[in-house]
């Protein structure tokens, strides 16, 4: 006691009021230094409003910079917002440009083949992926935030167009097929301008990272053994994407529909691909080698089938790539019809599927370079561009990984690599596209399974099976979906177990008993730290959540049995029974008007056992719905203190510690 009244004394002669301090226990005749909860100012209706508007839309603050500018000034502001370019171009010297070059033309002669390959999956003539790589990255060059993405078509998106589209119009060769791709990627870009315009990127925050981790490794199976078709030369494939019909589609034909000239060259050129891609793995430094490689398979395979003439004994080739620069297309998209639905469908989700991978890779890259990348701006970009695609002959485009890697290690500085691909894309096309007439179609297939091979990632599922079972099961469940089904059945069991981790999540929060850590005013789960103590005759419980009408009940119920459980516990013991029950309020960060009934009932239920409810470090929204709603009344303002330390020092009995 002498120790304690010493405290007090040098406390006060350093002028210092600690929270959490006491100088008496409860039942002594000096009140302690505690201090009360502040209720915050009340805001209107209207101010509530408002704030949850900005935080939900306008977090980034964006109109920051046109405060207090001149009217030329806003307007030049407003300019470079919507074309990035305008702002950094200025900075643009020869230095930067030279990098730019060299990642431009290396994107490109990996671009190009693989656009070839990636319009045969979405069973597309090949210039329509060519088509795709000259207007995307020119649009996104003068529009997208990004420095180091690579726009193109992509395999994922590929697929999921040739499937959806397939699955509505089975003729590829039909005209109105190349009509549905068009109004698909119409409406897809429509998709992707909305959610940037009104600002609901948070949107695509609901794809779960585990489900984006299975959704594209599942595709990833699903193209390669697509291109077994092309790899092995086997002529009557099946339409159907899941991984039984192919095998048996494949099987099937062992014995008379395999060419044995076409495996030759698919595994050879396969072989080779791979060996590429190693050495570029084991050594940074030779990532050239990896991206060369795909159109020296091209220019050897080609030349080999022409010389040999392999087409005359079963090689399956590309023959005709039509010459010359995009038609327009404005005059093909379905804007009436039985075919607009399905075209503003799978437009959606192809739209979604292509904007989340653009802003992953986006976001990777931008954190590896330090600098930020506006996701709003990204979407409007990537929606202009889709747009624009779909009225001059072009299919959904969106960031690659693949090239947008290669791009950055070949030292890109800025957008503009984009333009130099794009504009070797256009010398392609007008001049060079009848010497693919001869490339073998094995060879694009062998290039689609190198590429796809690294959206398999095994070190991801590994790591979500150590961190998170749940986003395992996610992962998992999106991959055997797609394998096993479809690409979009896949989609909605990735999309169905996130929103199911939310759920759970948000109705069924965490809740921890506290204990003093020895030596300190610190409480802490004794889960976590086993040697805190508790209070005798108080138990302190942590509710770690939101309190709302999804999960109040839960909370009631979960912290009456932690009650019971350890009231009995204590009496078995020869304890001090609970007379004291204290929530830590701290990371609860709001309360509804359901949370505020099941705490009256909460209240209700301790009187019955003769426990006092008290309050811990309860937050400004909290606290003033508190007192909006007279529960803080009921409970009693003396009863609500600024820390478990305070509640501690007021109600403990002066026995010692359990």
């Amino acid at each position: 006691m002498s120790q304690r009244v010493s405290d007090e004394v040098v406390a006060k002669a350093m002028g210092e009021i600690r929270s959490g301090s006491s100088s008496l226990r409860h039942g002594d005749h000096t009140l302690p230094h505690i201090h009360k909860v502040g209720a915050p100012p009340k805001q209107t209706l209207f101010q509530e409003i408002k704030h949850s508007v900005t935080e939900t839309f306008f977090s980034d603050n964006p109109l920051r910079k046109f405060k207090d500018q001149t009217g030329s000034r806003k307007f030049v502001l407003g300019l470079q917002s919507i074309f990035p370019i305008l702002d950094w171009g200025r900075s643009y010297d020869l230095k930067k440009f030279r990098g730019d070059l060299i990642s431009g033309l290396t994107i490109a002669s990996l671009c190009i083949p693989q656009d070839i390959a990636y319009a045969k999956l979405a069973n597309l003539d090949p210039q329509y992926g060519l088509y795709t790589s000259f207007v995307a990255p020119l649009v996104y060059a003068f529009m997208g935030s990004s420095r180091d993405i690579a726009i193109g078509p992509v395999a994922v998106v590929s697929l999921l167009l040739g499937t959806t589209l397939g699955d509505e119009i089975s003729n590829y060769k039909s005209p109105d097929y190349l009509r549905l791709a068009f109004t698909a990627t119409f409406f897809a870009g429509i998709t992707q301008m909305a959610l940037g315009v009104f600002r609901l990127g948070f949107l695509i925050d609901f794809l779960s990272h585990a489900a984006i981790v299975g959704f594209m490794a599942g595709a990833a199976v699903t193209i390669a053994l697509q291109q077994l078709k092309g790899l092995l030369g086997i002529q009557n494939f099946t339409k159907k994407t899941d991984i039984v019909s192919v095998m048996r589609s494949v099987w099937g034909s062992v014995h008379h529909g395999w060419n044995w000239e076409t495996i030759v060259i698919g595994v050879s050129f396969l072989v080779f691909l791979l060996i590429t891609k190693y050495i570029a793995k084991k050594n940074k430094k030779f990532f050239w080698v990896a991206a060369i490689a795909p159109m020296i398979s091209v220019i050897v395979s080609t030349f080999c089938v022409f010389i040999t003439r392999a087409d005359k004994k079963g090689v399956s080739i590309v023959r005709h790539i039509k010459k010359g620069v995009n038609p327009s297309s404005a005059s093909e998209i379905f804007f009436s019809g039985k075919y607009l639905g399905p075209g503003v469908r799978i437009g959606v989700i192809a739209g979604m599927i292509a904007l989340t991978e653009a802003v992953a890779i986006g976001r990777t890259f931008a954190a590896m370079k330090d600098y930020s990348l506006d996701g709003n701006q990204e979407m409007v970009a990537m929606g202009t561009m889709n747009i624009i695609g779909s009225l001059t002959s072009c299919y959904v485009a969106t960031g690659s990984f693949s090239r947008s890697a290669v791009n950055y290690m070949a030292g890109c500085k800025t957008a503009v690599s984009n333009i130099i691909m794009s504009i070797v894309v256009l010398l392609t096309l007008l001049l060079i596209t009848p010497l693919f007439k001869y490339t073998p179609n094995a060879v694009l297939a062998s290039i689609i399974i190198a590429a796809v091979m690294n959206l398999v990632n095994i070190e991801a599922m590994v790591l979500l099976w150590k961190i998170d079972k749940f986003d395992f099961v996610a992962c998992m469940g999106a991959f055997f979906g797609v394998i096993f089904k479809s690409v979009e059945i896949g989609l909605l069991i990735a999309v169905a177990i996130s929103f199911a981790k939310i759920l759970l999540q948000v109705t069924r929060p965490r809740t921890a008993a506290l204990g003093k850590l020895p030596g300190t005013s610190v409480y802490r789960n004794i889960q976590q730290y086993p040697k805190a103590t508790q209070i005798p005759g108080m138990l302190i419980i942590r509710v770690d959540s939101a309190i709302y009408f999804s999960n109040s009940n839960y909370i009631k119920d979960r912290i009456l049995r932690w009650l019971t459980d350890e009231d009995a516990q204590r009496t078995e013991s020869g304890l001090t029974r609970i007379q004291y029950l204290t929530v830590e309020m701290s990371p609860v960060t709001d309360i509804d008007t359901s949370g505020i009934h099941a705490f009256e009932d909460l209240y209700k239920s301790l009187q019955k056992r003769e426990v006092k409810l008290v309050l811990a470090n309860p937050g400004p929204i909290v606290m003033e719905k508190l007192h909006a709603s007279k529960l803080a009344d009921l409970i009693g303002e003396d009863k609500i203190f600024l820390s478990v330390a305070d509640a501690v020092a007021t109600f403990s009995t002066p026995k010692g510690e359990v």
